[in-house]
């Protein structure tokens, strides 16, 4: 078969893999045609091997990452393609990285360095400046909750695990092949289907035979459906403050406990230390009072200037030589029995909200930081997950914001510091109509399962939606539609094995990688 055919075979099965649209059995076949390339240069005698292995892998991984996240571009064009290219171009060394290793070692270790170097490569995507782990494999399950259940033990890295391990047993299936013939796929094909039937029948049977234990409680999502490019950013606080107590009106009862309101909708900035007289929120606080079972959840905008050069930060922004302000992206609850409490948003969306290693980039290439339509500047973030207490003290909710819930260790954090419910509030309206929201919704799901929570998610132009513990959507509200949706979850105390974990696979295989690769190039030769 023709190299770029193999090439683009696994870019189309990796695209047509995807949520919310694709098949995700098709991962378990998507690497085979360009495992199938590399194994054919390597053994091949033509010169430049490496060179053309690195442009049919960057075609293969372009394919993938433009079908799959080309909505980037609805926000800025720039930024889309710096993500597709970069992020295609960082798979691209994996498998160069491989390809290297092959050469000096067994079919079998070089393979098990490829799957552990895979998941090191995921796992630095969830950990550094450039972090974009919007492709992690295992996400690609998302739709089909059912599946998965075993992500409570192993989080998404078991699902990336068990994709490359069914690529293993189909490309040594196809060299088999090669040298024996069709007797040889037998093997092969029971041991594939036990690979992906096995998982699936015990997730099905604890899918099936879950209980939900604790509390039940009353929850709404408000969705306001505000156009962030013309409205939201040109719109007074007071005004917003009235639009979603409209909304709330329309659906409260006596028993609702917990009101989400998305990401930044108080988006007119806020300094920090004039928050406790502003006018809107004495309105919320009214509301409160008038509803003292209500605990009100929103995220707002703000801004704390100084001019004490000793509280300057990396994340600080100068507005003149001896004045600072920190940006927070921040979630507040308030309620009618304690003070506000507050987090701020510490995932943060690659060159909009930060700018990563700025200290060796902003001399190189100015500040590009994105506009988005509200203010161009660095966050501020905070080292711990806060969790929100409702004032009967039994609901502990995770205030996560927008990018984060795309991280599942990260949101095992708040469950560690004692949260029983998932609170999710975003502002998805920057991608249109297209995957972006539709993704960024299914990626919550596994979240529910990781850690045995009931999520709840508010979005300012959808989908809000209630998710259980299982990952099953319980109940949405369409993408932009005005609205309040309104559901009782159950809260749920105990820990998961993952939340208690973390991501040990991806920590067991960076020391596997590490051997493999210290062992393979500095092995002295047999004599």
């Amino acid at each position: 078969m023709q190299k770029p055919i193999l090439a683009i075979s696994s870019g189309l099965l990796l695209a047509l893999s995807w949520p919310t649209y694709g098949m995700p059995l098709l991962l378990f076949v998507a690497f085979v045609p360009l495992l199938v390339l590399e194994h054919s240069l390597r053994n091949s005698s033509s010169k430049g091997k490496r060179l053309k292995l690195m442009g049919y892998a960057y075609l293969s991984f372009v394919i993938w990452n433009f079908i799959t996240t080309n909505w980037l571009r609805f926000a800025d064009v720039f930024g889309a393609s710096f993500a597709i290219l970069v992020n295609s171009l960082l798979m691209t060394m994996v498998i160069l990285l491989y390809h290297t290793i092959a050469k000096r070692s067994s079919q079998n270790k070089a393979l098990l360095f490829l799957i552990t170097l895979w998941i090191c490569f995921e796992k630095l995507h969830l950990g550094w400046e450039f972090s974009w782990p919007w492709l992690n494999l295992g996400n690609a399950f998302s739709q089909h909750p059912s599946w998965i259940q075993w992500y409570e033990y192993t989080g998404t890295f078991g699902g990336t695990l068990w994709v490359w391990l069914g690529n293993l047993i189909t490309f040594k299936a196809y060299l088999a092949y090669q040298e024996k013939g069709r007797k040889a796929l037998k093997k092969p094909a029971i041991g594939l289907a036990t690979l992906i039937l096995l998982p699936i029948g015990i997730s099905l049977v604890r899918y099936f035979t879950f209980s939900y234990e604790g509390t039940a409680v009353e929850v709404m999502a408000l969705q306001p459906n505000i156009d962030p490019y013309s409205e939201k950013y040109h719109t007074a606080n007071d005004s917003i403050a009235q639009l979603l107590l409209k909304l709330t009106d329309k659906n409260i009862t006596d028993k609702t406990t917990l009101i989400l309101a998305p990401e930044t909708v108080f988006a007119d900035n806020v300094r920090l230390k004039q928050f406790p007289n502003a006018r809107f929120k004495s309105v919320l606080d009214g509301y409160v009072k008038q509803h003292p079972q209500v605990n009100f959840l929103t995220g707002i905008s703000f801004i704390d200037v100084f001019g004490n050069p000793a509280k300057v930060r990396s994340e600080t922004n100068q507005l003149r030589d001896d004045l600072w302000y920190d940006d927070y992206n921040s979630a507040i609850m308030l309620n009618a029995s304690d003070s506000v409490q507050f987090y701020n948003k510490s995932k943060l969306v690659v060159g909009i909200e930060n700018f990563p290693y700025q200290e060796i980039l902003k001399p190189l290439i100015g500040d590009v930081m994105i506009d988005l339509g509200g203010t161009v500047a660095m966050k501020t973030t905070q080292k711990e997950r806060s969790v929100f207490t409702t004032s009967d003290g039994n609901t502990k909710t995770a205030p996560i914001i927008c990018y984060e819930s795309v991280y599942g260790e990260f949101v095992t954090g708040y469950v560690r510091n004692g949260a029983n419910l998932l609170a999710i509030i975003t502002n998805d309206a920057w991608w249109g109509e297209t995957q972006g929201h539709k993704q960024h919704l299914s990626y919550a799901r596994l979240r529910a399962i990781e850690t045995r929570r009931p999520v709840v998610r508010s979005a300012n132009t959808g989908i809000s939606a209630i998710i259980n513990a299982k990952g099953d959507i319980e109940a949405t509200l369409p993408y932009n539609t005005q609205g309040a949706l309104t559901g009782t979850i159950t809260t749920n105390n105990t820990q998961t094995f993952y939340t208690k974990a973390g991501d040990y696979i991806a920590r067991i295989s960076l020391f596997v990688m590490i051997g493999l690769f210290l062992i393979t190039m500095f092995r002295r030769p047999r004599i």
